[in-house]
């Protein structure tokens, strides 16, 4: 199971907000989001880490990334965002054995981990609710294996220039 940050709500909550980092950062990264909201409905937050891994785009340096990223080779991080995928559905899981429904589970990421989110949600047989990413995978790691239920119409992202989700 990956090592999270988690942010409970002070009453029961309503939903899961799963927030996927981008290359090299860290579950910190997206935590002070959380005052930022100001939601009025109760919310937990999950911010985990990714595994640390070689990153060959920054000379083979370890950190912390869902996937590997090698110009000379676009799919050579296919395999470890499928495995990075299975850690994130590991703990979708957890928030189902805590009795939030998946359709009260938000999967958000900004870079990288907006691929996750959307290589999971777009394979997951129920859907969650919306999924964020600014940063676009390859149409061979997106196509492959689409869930009929988790159709376009539940993705969308978040502009920060309008301050409007785009579906």
């Amino acid at each position: 199971m990956l090592e999270t940050i988690e942010i409970d709500p002070a009453g029961e909550p309503a939903g899961t907000v799963i927030w996927l980092h981008g290359l090299g950062a860290d579950g910190h990264d997206f935590e002070p989001i959380v005052q930022v909201l100001e939601l009025s409905a109760a919310v937990r937050f999950v911010f985990p880490h990714a595994p640390k891994r070689p990153v060959a785009i920054n000379g083979g340096m370890e950190m912390r990334a869902w996937y590997d990223i090698d110009p000379r080779a676009p799919l050579a991080g296919t395999q470890d965002i499928e495995v990075s995928a299975e850690l994130v559905e590991e703990l979708v899981q957890a928030e189902e054995a805590r009795g939030i429904p998946r359709n009260s589970i938000v999967l958000a990421g900004f870079s990288q981990g907006g691929v996750i989110a959307m290589h999971l949600g777009l394979r997951s047989p129920d859907r969650f609710a919306p999924a964020s990413s600014r940063c676009r995978p390859t149409s061979t790691t997106m196509n492959t294996s689409a869930s009929k239920s988790a159709s376009p119409a539940s993705m969308c992202r978040f502009s920060w220039r309008t301050g409007r989700w785009i579906p």
